[in-house]
């Protein structure tokens, strides 16, 4: 575990009660807290039309968390690709990289990240093949090379300011391009267990090495909701649990907040199968979530774990990053590139 680093995948949920504002204010703390705690980097989600989801305009929060922290690493986690131009992106990420130089990741995904009323309402080109991804990706990493002068589109802010790439996925495809293109790769395993290592195996037998990176680079995410008390972190996870019911039964509603005995609002049956698909989700004490955070590590192999926090409560979401963060002997110091 000694050089594995530890980042943050934050959904700006809104909470039961909540409002976007709130989302907002919690969101700039959690920042400020990885921060703090020495997490390696922090990224948003881009989520359409999810009452329990506040970072749709992706870029523009990344803004006012750049804002409210220093040195730690930015991006998002990711930016729904078919949902946008190649240049918008560009342009987007190419003033955030430079308002905080040096710091800004563009991870990118394949997917709407909503449902597909929504999609439609976001312009996208429904038509489009899944092989304009590849060529998209592409497209949106020349606009962000150096400008040499002879291209007749460019991204201004954008060009030459290299924001490194990600592709994440939860399935085969993205690990196979990403190792195609030579860029890391994040494995969204806090959702979809199942591939997690076909994903990874699949990712590195496909890689080569590209300017960006050198040899593969892949993390994975987990849930993570740690207490003092491993009673208090069970019924804190509820709120996730009932969350993906929520997603199960397509009942748009904010982050439910926890409850004393999730058996008596869901069925044996309801439980037993999110807890399969949360299966790699850390909870208990702080010396439980070493333990599984370590058998993690060992089982997979991975570079960097990203971790996603999903409690309602502002002041015990801190609390858990902070005893995730309290692990930093086990965390790299150094950034896994430039």
């Amino acid at each position: 575990m000694q050089s594995v680093p530890f980042s943050i995948l934050d959904l700006a949920h809104i909470g039961e009660g909540q409002t976007a504002a709130d989302a907002f204010e919690k969101s700039k703390a959690i920042a400020a807290e990885a921060e703090a705690q020495g997490y390696q980097r922090l990224w948003l989600a881009e989520h359409h039309g999810m009452r329990g989801v506040a970072s749709a305009a992706t870029a523009v929060l990344l803004a006012a968390i750049g804002n409210v922290t220093r040195h730690i690493r930015i991006g998002s986690g990711g930016i729904m690709l078919p949902n946008h131009s190649p240049l918008v992106i560009a342009e987007q990420f190419g003033t955030l990289a430079t308002l905080f130089p040096g710091r800004i990741d563009l991870g990118l995904g394949r997917a709407p990240g909503t449902d597909m009323a929504t999609a439609m309402a976001l312009r996208r080109n429904m038509h489009a093949s899944v092989d304009d991804y590849p060529a998209d990706v592409q497209a949106l990493q020349a606009y962000l090379s150096d400008d040499k002068g002879g291209r007749g589109v460019i991204a201004m802010p954008g060009a030459g300011t290299r924001v490194p790439l990600w592709l994440l996925g939860s399935s085969l495809y993205s690990a196979k391009l990403a190792g195609q293109l030579g860029l890391p790769y994040s494995f969204a395993s806090h959702f979809a267990p199942e591939m997690l290592q076909d994903a990874i195996s699949v990712y590195r037998a496909s890689f080569r090495p590209s300017e960006q990176l050198e040899k593969p680079f892949v993390s994975a995410g987990v849930m993570a909701v740690v207490a003092d008390d491993e009673d208090e972190a069970a019924r804190l996870f509820t709120s996730v649990q009932l969350q993906f019911a929520n997603l199960r039964k397509q009942a748009n509603k904010p982050m439910p907040a926890p409850v004393d005995h999730i058996e008596a609002v869901l069925s044996e049956y309801e439980i037993a199968a999110i807890n399969n698909t949360l299966r790699f989700a850390i909870t208990g004490t702080p010396q439980q979530a070493e333990r599984q955070i370590a058998q993690f590590i060992e089982a997979t192999g991975v570079d960097e774990m990203i971790f996603s926090f999903p409690v309602t409560d502002t002041g015990k979401c801190l609390q858990a990053i902070r005893h995730v963060g309290s692990l930093t002997s086990v965390m790299a110091k150094q950034s896994w590139a430039a």
